[in-house]
């Protein structure tokens, strides 16, 4: 007599399982994942303020700054950047903030800035004189 019982609970719960998974289906369909995906895929370009990112340049400035500036160690030359395109700026900030740009003081640096900081950075240093 159990033997019936248990093949009508293992049933029952089967229907349950498939109506959950059915739920799950219809929740995760092309249809519902298209708006979020679309938003996600299509950011609005955030616009640069110069002034603000004046205030967060005193940093690079130390480095960037000085013509013929030279490191120690290791050896490389520190490239001028007032007056750089600001779509490049904007992209190498990026790289270094994603780790995609390696050098160990500008992914230090570049963590710590937002979207909206390394759009105002690159207003900022674009608009310089080379």
């Amino acid at each position: 007599m159990t033997r019936p019982l248990t093949i009508a609970a293992t049933l029952a719960l089967a229907a349950l399982s498939y109506a959950v998974v059915a739920q799950d289906a219809q929740d995760a369909s092309p249809a519902a994942e298209a708006a979020p995906a679309a938003a996600a895929a299509a950011p609005a370009a955030l616009t640069g303020d110069a002034d603000t990112g004046r205030q967060l340049t005193y940093t690079c400035i130390g480095c960037h700054g000085v013509e013929g500036y030279r490191n120690i160690y290791p050896h490389y030359h520190v490239p001028l950047i007032g007056g750089q395109s600001a779509v490049y700026l904007n992209n190498a900030l990026q790289e270094y903030r994603k780790g995609t740009r390696k050098h160990p003081t500008m992914q230090a640096q570049a963590q710590s800035f937002s979207d909206q900081d390394i759009a105002d950075i690159a207003a900022f240093l674009s608009g310089l004189q080379k």
